[in-house]
């Protein structure tokens, strides 16, 4: 069990996945600077996050609703969690029967490469779990571009990535030197570009390199 000063936010678990060096600028060093894709991304939420619920179809839905898995060590806040109703599911206040939970996480634009929004609803689905006591087998992601839908299962390989990436960023705050970039065309959508600095970087490594290949061309040239 982890304690409260060593939670992991959920949404940073998606900056680790895209960058370790972004998410350490972003959440051991308190960084952050927007560009068009942030605002867009936080306008999204902002609207997602009024903090409410209603219901359609024997459906409940509850927006902005707390989370947090003592047992992983995450916290966070849900978009939106849907109640559909399971025998096998949980009791909620203010509603008879039962009911199971379905994460839905709201993203600008469209599906990404990997699988971080699958990490980050399979993170929201662990959290529910451990606060409702029940198996959550489906989550779901909506990208407002091309206002989609599309389910994610909460299956074995994902929980296991999910708990991969939580130790990843606990052996990162063990480090007293920030992590190297990874350096790529996704540089340039990078709100942090400024301060992460990764064409200084890059230039500072080819200096290296080169003058490891020269000193080892001395070195022969000795014999």
């Amino acid at each position: 069990m982890f304690s409260d000063d060593d939670l992991l936010s959920i949404s940073g678990l998606q900056h680790l996945m895209f960058c370790e060096r972004q998410w350490s600028l972003i959440h051991m060093e308190q960084e952050w600077s927007d560009n068009v894709l942030t605002v867009e991304g936080r306008q999204i939420h902002e609207y997602v996050h009024e903090p409410g619920s209603g219901s359609r179809s024997g459906v409940v839905m509850l927006r902005s609703l707390s989370l947090r898995s003592s047992e992983l060590g995450l916290y966070g806040v849900a978009d939106m969690v849907e109640f559909h109703r399971c025998d096998d599911g949980a009791e909620i206040v203010g509603h008879s029967g039962r009911w199971m939970p379905y994460p839905v996480e709201y993203k600008r634009g469209g599906k990404r490469c990997g699988r971080p929004d699958e990490v980050q609803v399979c993170a929201q689905a662990l959290c529910l779990e451990e606060m409702f006591g029940l198996h959550i087998a489906f989550g779901a992601v909506y990208y407002d571009k091309p206002r989609r839908r599309v389910d994610v299962e909460i299956s074995e390989a994902l929980r296991k990535e999910l708990k991969a990436l939580c130790a990843r960023a606990r052996q990162l705050y063990d480090f007293a030197d920030r992590p190297t970039p990874n350096i790529g065309k996704h540089c340039k959508n990078c709100s942090l570009v400024g301060e992460c600095m990764p064409d200084v970087i890059a230039k500072d490594r080819s200096a290296a390199y080169m003058s490891g290949i020269l000193r080892d061309i001395s070195a022969s040239l000795e014999y």
